[in-house]
This record gives C-alpha cells, structure tokens and sequence, in this order.
C-alpha cells in the first residue's frame, strides 16, 4: 500500500545496491528505520520460536526461562556489530565467530537456519510496507537481500534464496510445513517467556496492556502455532491503526541526523557499562549441551 505522507525522501536514493548493499542496509537500520526494524527483527525471531524444532531447543536451554534479558540482548549486539563495523572488521568477525560457535554447540539443521534468515529478510521488509513511515524502494529491498545473504555465508548456511520473492516463498512455505496448531509445550514456553520480557521494556501499568497488543499484531496461523487465544478484532484494528498513525506522525518528523543504534537503547540491559563481544553469548563444551 503506497503512503501518501510528507517526508518521502531515501537517504539511500542514488546508491547501487548491487556494491553498496551494507551501506544501505546500515542507513536503513540506523537512520530511516531504526525503530521498525528493530521491533520486526524481534518479531521475526519470535515467528521462528513457534516452529517445534526451534523453540523447543531454546526451552530446553533455559536460557529464555533463566536469562531471557541477557539472551536479548547479546543477540541484537552480535547481531548490529557486523551491521556498524563490517563483516571483514575485527569485531565484526569475533562476532560472527560467537554466533557460528554457540550454534554448532546444538544440533540445528540447514532448513532451519535458512528458515531464520529468511524471516530477517522478509519480516522487516512486510513490517515497513504496512506500518512505516514510506515505501521501501525497490533497491532497498535488494540491498536488505544482499545484506543477509552475506550474512548467511557468513554463517555457513547452505543453499541461501538469491531473491526477496525466494525468501518469501521460503518462509511461507516453512512455516505452513512446520506450524504445529496448539504448539508443543516448549513452544509454548519459549513464547510466553518473550512476551513476558518484551513487557519489561515498558512502565509497568502498561505491561498488561503490552501482551494484548502483541497478540493483537500477530497473524491467525503465529497464535495458533503458539496456542494463543486470537484477540477481539477491535483490539486488532486499534492496535495495527495506532502503529500506521505512528507512521504518520514519523514522516512529519525532519529526517534523522544521528543514528540510532540497538546496543544503546534503553530496553539493552545486561551491559551497562560496555561489552566485549569475544565474552558474551552461552559457551559449553564439545558436543550439543541439550538430551535428547
């Protein structure tokens, strides 16, 4: 649906996406759409908790039941270190090497990593399209598939989609194949502690407010993967309408001069006096660390 708003101008036009694809992504993510892309990538890694095979292993981790903040937190930062300093930077590659290290601690399978990597493509690209302040281009979009097709390389995966209809089609796909109606109690587990996090990032008389509104953002086949009960549809309408005015409001705004980056935001709890990206995640030793 195209914006009939204000402010349509793209810090990106001119750019080749084809060679400067990072740049893009990275203006994106920082300055044109920090705060959508941020909330879709976590919605994006929510949707991938309802596929049995994920979310079961992340419960049976613990690690969203005992240190969900911390598992937050040092995702997004792993995550945005190769966005800000390059994949070929120092950091960039210790942080890669945390990433790769900690995933083959467990037994994940291509399709899944696929899986996951596709919804950072497609779910931020779906979320722009109906609650952010403009379009994105057409280039934009090339460029966010550029991006994460680096990064899946990075990261070893095989057989990475080559465009965004691709990605789409993969994460359809998977998720028609693997939603489980009623989810299994790990599932279920895994996604009751993310909201329950998520809520925390918010005062606390709204935090009973924050669960309805989750759901209410949510798609019929997510809740009932998760088992969750689907909202009244007013709730969904005022909901999803708050997020367009939200977008409104943003193309109002002059355009962003500083950027904004996930690892300084408040809702980043874990180090609040710096990180250092070689100690943080989950270690254990050879071999996956879950029973089977």
């Amino acid at each position: 649906m195209k914006k009939a708003l204000v402010n349509t101008t793209s810090l990106t036009a001119g750019m080749d996406p084809e060679t400067h694809f990072h740049e893009m992504y990275r203006t994106l993510a920082t300055y044109e759409f920090p705060w959508d892309i941020n909330q879709a990538l976590s919605f994006a890694l929510f949707r991938t908790y309802a596929v049995p095979s994920i979310g079961d292993l992340l419960d049976e981790t613990g690690e969203f039941r005992d240190r969900a903040q911390k598992r937050y937190d040092d995702t997004a930062i792993l995550l945005e270190v190769p966005l800000l300093k390059g994949f070929d930077s120092k950091d960039g590659k210790s942080a890669m090497r945390r990433i790769n290290q900690m995933h083959k601690m467990y037994d994940i399978s291509n399709d899944d990593m696929r899986y996951v990597l596709a919804t950072f493509v497609v779910v931020p690209v779906r979320w722009i399209a109906d609650y952010g302040w403009r379009d994105l281009t057409a280039d934009e979009i090339r460029a966010t598939v550029l991006y994460y097709r680096r990064l899946g390389r990075h990261m070893a995966i095989k057989d990475i989609p080559e465009t965004y209809d691709d990605f789409a089609t993969l994460m359809d796909d998977y998720e028609t194949a693997h939603y489980r109606p009623g989810g299994t109690p790990g599932v279920r587990r895994t996604g009751d502690a993310t909201v329950e996090l998520m809520k925390t990032f918010y005062p606390r008389p709204l935090r009973p407010a924050i669960g309805v509104f989750s759901r209410s953002v949510m798609d019929d086949a997510l809740l009932d993967a998760f088992g969750y009960r689907r909202p009244a549809g007013l709730l969904r309408f005022a909901s999803r309408a708050g997020l367009v005015l939200r977008g409104k409001v943003v193309s109002l705004l002059p355009p962003r001069t500083r950027p904004q980056h996930v690892h300084s935001m408040p809702r980043i709890k874990t180090y609040p006096n710096g990180f250092d990206v070689e100690s943080m995640g989950t270690f254990a030793t050879a071999g996956c660390p879950v029973q089977h």
